[in-house]
Parts: C-alpha cells; sequence; structure tokens
C-alpha cells in the first residue's frame, strides 16, 4: 500500500537528483562555462559542441542516469505504477529548473530518456534502436534523438495501457515547455540587444 509520504519522498529525491548540474561540473572541469557561452542551455548539446564530443559523454551519461535513478527510486517503493514517473518527472523538473544553478537549467531531453528506460523499458528500447538507426542512414545524432522521442509514445502505444501513455504525454509537455521558455528568453534577449 502506497503511503503518501512515499510520493513525496520520490518527488523530492527526484527533483534534487535532476538538480545535479552535470553539464556545469564537467564544464568547469574543461575550463568552460557552458551557461555563458554557445546555445548557454547546460546541457549535453552545447556541452558536446563547447568541448567536443568525447567531452561531453559524461554529460549525456549523467543526465540520462540521474532521472533513471529517480524513476528507479519510485518504483522501489513497490507502490502504483505512476510513482516512477514520479520520479522521472520530478527530475526533469529539477534538471529544467535546478536548485543547485539558480533554476536555469536545461531542457530534459536526456532526462526524459533516463525516465522512460526505467518506465516503460520494452519501448524505450525500440525508441533506442529507432534514434541509432536514423542517427547511422542520417549521420546526424540529432535527427535520431528527435526521432526516438518523439516516436517514443507511438511505441508506447502498442505496448502500454493508454494511461501510461498519457502520462508520457505529461513528461513530454515538461520539455515543451523548457522549450518555450528558452525561445521566451531568447526573442527578449534579442529585443534588448537591438
Amino acid at each position: 500500500m502506497l503511503a503518501p509520504m512515499d510520493t513525496v519522498l520520490t518527488a523530492l529525491l527526484g527533483y534534487l537528483l535532476g538538480s545535479i548540474p552535470v553539464a556545469g561540473i564537467v564544464g568547469r572541469r574543461a575550463g568552460r562555462d557552458v551557461r555563458a557561452a554557445g546555445d548557454r542551455n547546460p546541457g549535453y548539446w552545447n556541452a558536446r559542441n563547447l568541448l567536443g564530443r568525447r567531452a561531453a559523454i559524461p554529460v549525456f551519461v549523467g543526465d540520462v542516469a540521474k532521472a533513471a535513478a529517480a524513476a528507479g527510486i519510485g518504483r522501489a517503493f513497490g507502490g502504483p505504477w505512476w510513482l516512477g514517473y514520479v520520479g522521472g518527472a520530478a527530475a526533469m523538473i529539477g534538471h529544467a529548473w535546478p536548485v543547485f544553478a539558480g533554476f536555469r537549467g536545461g531542457r530534459s531531453i536526456l532526462c526524459f530518456a533516463g525516465t522512460v528506460i526505467v518506465v516503460a523499458p520494452v519501448p524505450a528500447a525500440i525508441a533506442i534502436a529507432v534514434c541509432v538507426t536514423v542517427s547511422l542512414v542520417t549521420r546526424r545524432f540529432e535527427f535520431g534523438a528527435r526521432a526516438g522521442v518523439f516516436g517514443f509514445p507511438l511505441i508506447q502505444a502498442w505496448f502500454d495501457p493508454r494511461a501510461h501513455v498519457a502520462t508520457t504525454g505529461a513528461l513530454m509537455s515538461i520539455i515543451g515547455l523548457r522549450f518555450a521558455q528558452a525561445a521566451i528568453a531568447e526573442r527578449r534577449a534579442q529585443r534588448g540587444g537591438a
């Protein structure tokens, strides 16, 4: 039986894990501030562009792992299926608005991947295969990543109940909200510089 404290604890631990600024830590070790250069997004894409593909691998792994751990915490309580989603969503929110980095975070795409690997492993494995295939065919990882992320709910719909797929949509809305916030900030910056 799920205790309300399990949900609160899952959300809190998930948020704190998500708030770990992996790209910022890796960037500082390399002598770069990822929040002050490139597109200023403290995530894998910007770290890869600024530090190089190899140096950004810890960012990729870290961002996936922190959300997977958060979703795993929710699953470990043995409560309802959605508790893993609570942990993953909290990690995504922590990554997007991190308490340890002045609430200026990344876009949570890799945290989404880490979450779905735990809460829906079979659809996630297929989505990863789609990502790899599209990346190899197009020779562009970003195209593969988009195919994997946006294709995931369609793949999941073949395996999981509708409530799970709808909850995945809620996770994806966190990504959309963060992208919208970044676009608004960029427009404001352009107006201020004009």
